[in-house]
């Protein structure tokens, strides 16, 4: 099993220069855990082009837990518009930033335990912060990492957390960093939810093709 997880992921490696950036992917260039955090946020069941764009828009009124406490929820709504369930993600950033500035001296953490105290983080997030903000090891598994990793046969889980504690097992963790980033590319632009492109896909031969009835 190790063996074949190294060649998809070296593989998809290769290839992730043909896929379009994840919204995440732009963010962390910033190398901000603060703004991670936050675009991860608006990320939740949202597009990633809105996502970005949102990001985009909010980063340029403020950047810092104090800049967007001195912010109205109203504001930051105006802001983040159209993000899914924007007004309940705009309180949560005023939350967060409280309690970044209160308890964590206005950083963010950098370990899961204590993000996962922060309102409305779940694993997830905990650990693109972790990778993404930080550079240190974690598996961050979403929908589209969920989904591919079953699809491909590497795991049989019925929850992303489930996916995360098994790729835990046979992920080498030199790839741990960057493997969210490359399985979410892969799976929105190859590994599509319905009728996925197997005919171009570059680890086809890796493939079990678990529960795939229509592709392309």
């Amino acid at each position: 099993m190790t063996d074949t997880v190294q060649r998809i992921i070296e593989t998809l490696k290769k290839e992730k220069g043909k896929f379009k950036k994840t919204a995440i992917s732009e963010i962390q260039e910033t190398k901000d855990p603060f703004r991670v955090l936050i675009s991860c946020l608006l990320s939740l069941r949202t597009k990633d082009g809105v996502t970005l764009k949102a990001s985009k828009r909010l980063f340029l009124v403020a950047k810092t837990p104090e800049e967007f406490l001195n912010l109205s929820t109203k504001k930051i709504e105006e802001l983040i518009y159209p993000v899914g369930f924007y007004r309940v993600k705009a309180k949560r950033i005023k939350e967060i930033s409280k309690i970044l500035i209160e308890r964590f001296g206005g950083k963010v953490p950098d370990n899961l335990e204590e993000l996962l105290t922060l309102p409305g983080v779940g694993r997830k997030t905990a650990n693109i912060v972790i990778t993404q903000g930080f550079n240190k090891y974690g598996i961050a598994v979403d929908t589209h990492v969920h989904r591919v990793s079953n699809r491909l046969g590497l795991v049989k889980t019925k929850t992303p957390e489930e996916t995360e504690m098994e790729l835990r097992k046979i992920i080498p963790k030199k790839y741990w960093i960057e493997f969210n980033d490359l399985f979410v590319s892969f799976g929105q632009n190859i590994c599509t939810p319905i009728s996925p492109k197997c005919s171009i896909c570059p680890i086809s031969k890796y493939c079990n093709k678990v529960g795939i009835k229509t592709h392309r």
